[in-house]
Order: C-alpha cells, then sequence, then structure tokens
C-alpha cells in the first residue's frame, strides 16, 4: 500500500518558489493498477519520482507498503527502492556496457550465480529475449530494450511497480507488448502498478485513473464512476476501495 498525506514540493529559482505539487493525499491499496494523467508540467513525473523515493517532498509524508520514506536518509531510501520498487523509465535507462542479462542483474549488483543468474535467463525468456541475452542495447531495437527494462524491474520481485511513460518512445505493436507484460505482473503477481502516461488507450487499462493540473489532483476515478473534480473523493474512494 501507498499512503501520500498533504505532500508538497517545490524548487527555489532564485528569490521565487516554484510550486510543483500543492497537497498531494492519496491511498493506492496493494495491487491497484493506477494510471496517472496530465498535461505537461502537471507534476505527474514529480510525483511519482516522490513515490518511488527517487526525490523527498519539501512538506508532507509517504508511506510505501508501511515504511515511511519522507524523511529516510538517501542510503535508506535506497534500500527500500532496491526492496520494494521496480521502475520503468520511457527512455529504457540500459547501460550500453552491459549485455542485456547484465543489465538485468543489475539489482542483484551483477551476481552471476545462483538464483539471480537463473531467474535473469528466465525473465528474459519470458519478456521474448531468450535468443538476445548477451546482445548490448545498440543492438537491440526500443522495444527490445524496453522488455530488457521490465525483466530488470521484475527481477527481485517488487511488490510495486512504477513506471513513467513506459510506452512513450515505442510503436503501437510494442507499447501494447509492454503493456500485457505491466498487467500480466499485476494480475499474476498482485503487484501494485502506478503508471505515468499521456497515452488514453493506455490509462484506459487502468483500474483507477487519477488527474493531475497545476500540481494538484483534480480528478481520481475508479471503474464505472465518473470524473469529478478533487473535492476530498480521493480519499473516500481509496477508503472504499480497501473496505
Amino acid at each position: 500500500m501507498i499512503r501520500v498525506r498533504d505532500a508538497k514540493k517545490w524548487i527555489q529559482n532564485g528569490a521565487r518558489r516554484v510550486e510543483i505539487l500543492n497537497g498531494i493525499s492519496l491511498t493506492i491499496p496493494a495491487g491497484q493498477f493506477v494510471a496517472v494523467l496530465g498535461a505537461s508540467g502537471s507534476g505527474k513525473s514529480t510525483l511519482l519520482g516522490l513515490l518511488a523515493g527517487l526525490d523527498s517532498p519539501s512538506e508532507g509524508e509517504i508511506w510505501l507498503d508501511g515504511v515511511a520514506i519522507h524523511n529516510l536518509a538517501e542510503n535508506e531510501l535506497a534500500a527500500v527502492r532496491g526492496r520494494k520498487i521496480g521502475f520503468v523509465f520511457q527512455s529504457y535507462q540500459l547501460i550500453q556496457t552491459l549485455t542485456a542479462l547484465e543489465n538485468v542483474l543489475l539489482p542483484y549488483e551483477l551476481n552471476i550465480e545462483g538464483d539471480g543468474l537463473s531467474k535473469a535467463q528466465r525473465l528474459l525468456g519470458e519478456v521474448g529475449l531468450a535468443e538476445r541475452m548477451d546482445h548490448y542495447p545498440v543492438q537491440l531495437s526500443g522495444g527490445e530494450q524496453q522488455r530488457v527494462a521490465l525483466a530488470r524491474a521484475f527481477v527481485v520481485d517488487p511488490p510495486i511497480l512504477m513506471a513513467d511513460e513506459p510506452t512513450g518512445n515505442l510503436d503501437s505493436v510494442n507499447g501494447r507488448m509492454v503493456m500485457d507484460l505491466l498487467l500480466e505482473r499485476n494480475r499474476a503477481m498482485g503487484t501494485t502498478l502506478v503508471l505515468v502516461t499521456h497515452d488514453p488507450e493506455v490509462a484506459g487499462r487502468a483500474g483507477r485513473r487519477i488527474v493531475l493540473k497545476d500540481g494538484e489532483i483534480v480528478e481520481d476515478t475508479l471503474p464505472g464512476e465518473q470524473a469529478a473534480p478533487d473535492s476530498g473523493t480521493h480519499r473516500v474512494q481509496s477508503e472504499k476501495k480497501n473496505g
């Protein structure tokens, strides 16, 4: 479960403070697939970075699978990320000097023996890259690189997956393949999936859609519900989802 309470984020630009997120509060139950939408500059990638512990809020609280991450030191945050989060980026973020297999093994710090190796090989097979394990990123297509990134995100069985525009650089065929793999993980493993997207087709596959505007939640809808302006609805819906 992810809990956010009155999270704010700003940056100081000389004497001027630039507000990016303005008091975000929400609860994401374990196993839910949430799509976060909004125009460029709405704060959606910043919110995802805070949820993933890649950045810290200026104010507010963030709880990740029972751990308060908003006041952790960087080494403690890194440990939480390593255990609890798989992250998928739009630009793949593969190490160019490592093979596909070595990239997937990175969460194991390149331990190429034992369960880590066999698991990485199995996952690359599951994403359709059994014959490409020894290829370097430059030898792979964009879709293949993103599937390597998915296998890397899956390899430690994190309870939470976060993806920032994972289909943004892909054609429609590869985009659907990537989404199918993410959804399969969500459904088969009960993995929480939080995904930032601008693609209505991708968002339409989510169980819940959160829309940001100017750093605030303006819509928060579950299947079958009408979008409504943010007036605390995201808290009510989360409580209903939790029973």
